[in-house]
């Protein structure tokens, strides 16, 4: 097992490991439990009764939060002719064609998101092996894949977080900053929680959300009572 340092220790000390909390005194315990220096990311992960196997069961999309994430993300955009003056003035960080698939095949990644017009999607099909891994290929589900680069920009540089359902069945998301009010935090869990219970698959049987849990970077781990949101 890995060894804790003693502010981790000393944090998880303030923590029921076998508790549900309600998420007004999670979100709480959260930001009091924040060991790093620096202003600590926080984070929820769904457990859902998911088979990412099955289609219909793979769960993947996007969601703007309304406080943002506490991190502007560098976009670039792949596109060509006027599409491109549409990118620059919505914002985006890098805006081009080929010239950028090349950088990308000598291994430049300074950027954080993809956004991509349809005509370029043969080419960047070519990167797969590059962009999959790191899960920077563009799809239509989160919106990367459009023709509206206005508003993809716009959304992207605002807050929208990109969620998917790995192979256990988890769904990590960014949520914003430890030192984010208390209230913002809790807005965006309901509105992530919101949009899984929406989209749930008719094909799930018995419970959907097995568990939920908060903590912030180097912090530990609460859990959520998912009556509480």
């Amino acid at each position: 097992m890995a060894k804790h340092g003693k502010k981790y220790v000393e944090a998880s000390k303030l923590i029921d490991a076998n508790k549900r909390y309600p998420l007004a005194e999670a979100v709480e315990l959260v930001k009091q439990t924040s060991v790093s220096k620096f202003d600590g990311t926080v984070e929820v992960v769904f457990r859902l009764n998911l088979d990412s196997r099955k289609a219909e069961q793979n769960l993947r999309g996007a969601i703007v939060l309304p406080h943002g994430t506490g991190k502007v993300k560098r976009v670039l955009v792949l596109t060509r002719g006027a599409k491109a003056k549409e990118a620059e003035a919505a914002g985006a960080d890098y805006v081009g064609d080929t010239e950028y698939l090349d950088k990308i095949k000598s291994g430049w990644f300074d950027f954080d998101v993809i956004v991509a017009t349809p005509d370029m999607m043969g080419e960047l099909g070519k990167l797969g092996k590059i962009l999959g891994p790191k899960g920077l290929m563009p799809n239509a589900k989160t919106g990367t894949v459009t023709m509206d680069l206005k508003k993809a920009v716009e959304e992207i540089k605002a807050g929208k977080i990109e969620y998917r359902v790995d192979k256990t069945g988890n769904i990590p998301t960014i949520i914003g900053k430890a030192s984010f009010a208390s209230e913002q935090l809790m807005e965006h869990v309901r509105i992530i929680y919101n949009t899984l219970m929406r989209i749930k698959p008719s094909t799930v049987k018995g419970i959907y959300v097995k568990n939920i849990s908060i903590s912030s970077t180097m912090g530990p781990g609460i859990k959520i009572n998912p009556e509480t949101i």
